[in-house]
Order: structure tokens, then sequence, then C-alpha cells
């Protein structure tokens, strides 16, 4: 898992729902931090909850040069429909493959739900250079990050 001061792993994968685009990290690097805020499954209430804290927080983080994409194993489809119905205004990173998950050491299974090789939630913002400057890591999957701090991290980055 990479910690501060560690070089991100670098990934691709789908984003734009049903455009099914191609997100690759390095694209959105050296434009400012890039917030990556992988969480387990769309439409939990956790993670709905997480993500509309992140909605809420959406202007300091763009005010401060960042970008945010939230990054789950949830297929594109899933993610559109998702952002929709919670009017995020914020890119769905669809890692149905794992790349992303195995690379920030994040894959978990919640076996009782029949959940497997999911992201553990967890927030990291990377710098211009491609350096982890901040990463947060839920001991817990309900639990969310620290927003106010995020918002700094992304300032100070």
């Amino acid at each position: 898992m990479p910690s501060v001061g560690d070089t991100a792993p670098t990934f691709s994968a789908t984003y734009k729902g049903s455009d099914h685009e191609t997100f690759d990290l390095t694209e959105h690097l050296g434009d400012g931090p890039v917030v990556l805020a992988f969480f387990p499954g769309a439409f939990t209430p956790p993670c709905s909850n997480e993500m509309v804290a992140l909605q809420d927080h959406i202007g300091p983080i763009e005010d401060a040069g960042g970008t945010l994409f939230g990054v789950s194993a949830d297929s594109a489809f899933s993610l559109e429909a998702f952002a929709e119905e919670h009017s995020l205004e914020f890119d769905l990173v669809s890692d149905m493959d794992g790349d992303a998950i195995g690379a920030y050491d994040l894959e978990m299974d919640i076996a009782d739900l029949g959940l497997h090789g999911i992201a553990n939630r967890a927030v990291f913002v990377v710098d211009e250079d491609g350096t982890v400057t901040y990463a947060w890591v839920a001991e817990d999957p309900t639990n969310e990050p620290d927003y106010d701090e995020l918002v700094e991290a992304v300032e100070t980055a």
C-alpha cells in the first residue's frame, strides 16, 4: 500500500459511464493534485454517504486545483447510475479488473455479502509529480475520512 512520499502506482481503467472512456492516471498528473477515493460498492449506505460528502467538498478541492475521482470495482454502467442518483459532479472509475485496487493493496472480501475483490475505503492525494502526499485507509470499511483534513491535504499538495 502506498504511503506518503511513495510514487503513486499508475493504472488504467474505464470511466465516463456508458461512454466507456479509458481512464489513465498518468494523463491526469501534472495538472494539480489528484484525489483517488476508493470505495467498496455503489448504492451501499456507507459509500453513498462518502460520495455525497465528497461532493459537498468538491468546491474546496477544485479551488485548490485538485481533481477528484471515485474508484470502485463496480461496472461503469452502475457507477454512471450511482453518480446520477447522487448528483455527483466528479468522475467515477470502474476498476472491474482490480488493477488499481491491487496496485494500491486495497483488495478485500466481505464474504457475508458475497463481495470479493472489492476495494477497501481509502483516499490518496497524488501531487503533480506522482508522489503520494496524503494516504488514508479505513480500518473498518464503514469508516469515512476526515474531509477537512483531506481538503487541507489537497491545498498543500
